[in-house]
């Protein structure tokens, strides 16, 4: 079932830090448009996301604010600015980082839309060597 057309604006009180470290801001994140979700990053000033993958899900990051270094398996790192966009193919290992001094804030355009269940924490016990380590 496709949603009617319809404008949709989120409630910023609604940002949650989640345990990955990163501010989470759902979009658009509905049962009955299955094949996008969408949400607003922030992340602090010298923080980097865990090491995590998705399964069957991929992402799309179009940076809007700050700096970053991305990290992503198969690609290496890359630093990211306002108005790139960077395309994560599902399952491939990754974490971003925000290198500068003011929020880095992106919206993570995921196909098809984002479940939790899809999630892989890549820190825990079976992700040894993936921690928040400074770059080298």
């Amino acid at each position: 079932m496709t949603p009617d057309a319809q404008r949709h604006r989120p409630d910023p009180g609604e940002e949650t830090l989640t345990e990955e470290r990163c501010h989470i801001l759902e979009t658009w994140n509905r049962a009955d448009d299955p094949d996008l979700s969408v949400a607003r990053a922030r992340i602090q000033p010298g923080i980097a996301t865990r090491w995590h993958r998705l399964q069957g899900i991929g992402e799309r990051y179009l940076i809007v604010a700050g700096q970053g270094l991305a990290e992503v398996e198969g690609m290496g790192r890359a630093p990211v600015q306002p108005g790139d966009l960077l395309y994560i193919p599902a399952g491939r290992a990754q974490r971003i980082r925000n290198t500068g001094n003011e929020d880095l804030i992106f919206y993570a355009l995921c196909t098809p839309r984002f479940d939790a269940a899809a999630y892989q924490d890549l820190e825990g016990p079976f992700g040894a060597g993936r921690g928040n380590e400074e770059e080298t």
